[in-house]
């Protein structure tokens, strides 16, 4: 094989390996499955056996082709009536035992689906959250539905379906050698042409389904986004754009599958073509050698049984040569999600104790960037000391949010370090270092479930009395009382049976519930009017007053209650203080309470 052609085969030949090696924990299925597979090639073989014996018992026996006859009654109706129960019984037990090895098969393929599944799904929940930042929703639910699916149809109807033809071509094969050498190699003549004509096309059909599902995210990541945020569309007339938009992704997938189906289609007719012209050359070259008496009629028909059945395995190479390359193409999709790297989780250790000595935040000189060059945070240096609320202010774009995500290591740092309570979060396992947080983001997120599990988020330690003291401690007592199901009441997808304000309540519970040792709250009271809020601050002042909190606030009420307010400009900190030492000095912070805040100290 020519270096240029091995470096075709062993890519496909690592993912063939790969794609089996998910189908290891069913191997017994497996094996069963194919044992299965060798007697139905075997009874599919056998067959047209039947068939020379009943042409050749009702016609002259002068020229026994094969002995099979003698086997047979001697009187031609008794003969054709053992020759017809025994293919009966045979048509019998080759429909039970294909019918045993599809059930087989396929369940093997549905567990090792599963499995796949779950291993995406897993790597999803614990991938980089700049990984997610910079992949499509939609190409991502590609690769755990539809590319996985693919994988299916290529466990079940590819290489199982290929197996059993091959399988059922070598026996065949044999069959057609035993009856008669001269009229095999005469078919096997026409061989050639189909193995040329598939490797031919395989390549041409591998890289139209990798463009057709290339495509095929691109349209479900819009379809899904314009779904999202429908309300701002029709808020801002855009339906015309968004059709558009997905009008030329939909044109780009109809492109790139009419490429497969114009290369599938050229394919098959092929096949089939040379197909007929086997069963022409059997014609020709059988009836001449039977008129020299070298073969009897039965064997000619056994023949023309045998190119049928032939034909049938062909075809479907044809057709799963398209299935599997189709598969291939996802399974490159699906082990570059799997195989993406995961940084190693530090080993769990004993929780520290609080000490009243060690800062619970500390962070020094931390630089950080999303792209490189373009800092975010420019040595950034502060703390949080254990009993105190510390508030981050500054305009859109300072760094709070940031400031955050490097807290709960969803990002790491550039330079510098990031402690939580004196341990850097680097040796934290995320689980561990997560766990000690209660925290409410600017916008939460409510999930298609019970408002219950909502706010015990799946937590078998929070019970009920957690959950009801929680919803208390967040004023959503008049909440749960006017749900017609109370805390069982579904919440809908991403919470549309709650207004802005309630899902944010809902978050401020989730987190009370937990009983965190440190709190973020970011923009905790964005989404909560005043009302709401007034009936909030009294459990959040409760709430903080003994554990150390992190808040990035625009409400002036909970900027006052801080106590220390840290002013970021432009990635840096430029002010700390008190609400009042931060007026008196007349700088940013000044400002920023003059453009923003001092409306609300007149309200």
């Amino acid at each position: 094989m020519s270096s240029s052609a091995a470096k075709l085969v062993r890519p496909e030949s690592r993912l063939l390996r790969r794609l089996l090696g998910a189908l290891g924990p069913y191997r017994g299925r497996v094996i069963a499955s194919a044992c299965l597979m060798v007697l139905h090639s075997l009874a599919a073989a056998a067959g047209p056996v039947f068939i020379m014996a009943a042409v050749d018992s009702t016609l002259s026996r002068a020229q026994p082709a094969t002995g099979v006859e003698a086997l047979l009654p001697a009187e031609p109706r008794q003969a054709l009536i053992a020759v017809g129960l025994a293919y009966a019984a045979l048509l019998l037990a080759s429909f039970v035992i294909r019918s045993t090895q599809i059930h087989l098969m396929y369940s093997a393929g549905q567990g090792a689906m599963r499995d796949l599944r779950r291993a995406l799904f897993e790597r999803l929940q614990h991938a980089e959250v700049s990984f997610l930042d910079r992949s499509s929703s939609g190409r991502l639910v590609t690769r755990v539905t539809g590319d996985v699916e693919a994988l299916n149809e290529m466990f079940t109807a590819g290489v199982a379906a290929v197996a059993g033809d091959f399988l059922a071509l070598g026996f065949i094969g044999l069959a057609m050698l035993w009856l008669s050498p001269q009229l095999t190699l005469a078919v096997a003549a026409v061989a050639p042409l189909v193995v040329g004509t598939s490797w031919l096309f395989r390549r041409r059909l591998r890289q139209a389904h990798r463009v057709s599902r290339r495509a095929t995210g691109r349209i479900q990541g819009d379809l899904l986004e314009c779904i999202e945020g429908i309300e701002t569309v029709q808020v801002f007339t855009r339906e015309r754009r968004m059709w558009e938009r997905f009008d030329l992704f939909n044109r780009e997938l109809r492109d790139a599958q009419l490429q497969a189906v114009r290369t599938h289609a050229f394919f098959i007719p092929t096949i089939e073509w040379f197909g007929a012209i086997a069963v022409a050359v059997l014609l020709l070259y059988g009836g001449s050698l039977v008129l020299q008496g070298i073969v009897s009629v039965g064997v000619v028909a056994a023949f023309l049984q045998y190119g049928a059945r032939v034909q049938r395995p062909v075809q479907d190479l044809a057709e799963k040569v398209n299935v599997v390359q189709g598969a291939m193409a996802a399974a490159e999709r699906v082990f570059e999600l799997l195989d993406r790297p995961v940084e190693n989780e530090p080993e769990a250790k004993a929780l520290p104790t609080s000490d009243k000595g060690t800062p619970a935040i500390e962070f020094r000189n931390v630089w950080f960037a999303y792209e490189d060059g373009h800092w975010v945070l420019q040595d950034v240096s502060f703390r949080v000391e254990p009993g105190q609320a510390l508030a981050l202010v500054g305009h859109t774009g300072a760094g709070k949010s940031t400031i955050v995500n490097l807290i709960l290591r969803f990002y790491d740092v550039g330079r510098g370090t990031v402690l939580v309570d004196g341990r850097d979060v680097r040796e934290w396992p995320r689980e561990q270092l997560r766990g000690r947080f209660g925290v409410v983001l600017q916008d939460p997120y409510v999930f298609a479930d019970s408002l219950e599990e909502n706010i015990r988020m799946g937590d078998p330690e929070i019970d009920r009395k957690a959950v009801e003291k929680a919803v208390e401690q967040a004023g959503l007592r008049s909440l749960v009382r006017a749900l017609p199901h109370g805390y069982q009441e579904q919440l809908g997808e991403r919470g549309t049976m709650l207004s802005a304000g309630q899902r944010q309540l809902v978050a401020v519970a989730r987190a009370l519930a937990r009983g965190p040792k440190l709190l973020i709250l970011d923009e905790a009271t964005s989404r909560i009017d005043s009302e709401t809020e007034h009936e909030l601050r009294g459990a959040l002042k409760r709430l903080l007053s003994d554990r150390p909190a992190l808040v990035v606030a625009h409400r002036l009420s909970t900027i006052r209650g801080a106590d220390r307010i840290l002013v970021l400009h432009k990635g840096r900190v430029r002010e700390s203080g008190t609400h009042q030492s931060l007026l008196a000095e007349g700088g940013i912070y000044a400002k920023l309470y003059n453009l923003l805040y001092a409306d609300q100290e007149e309200a």
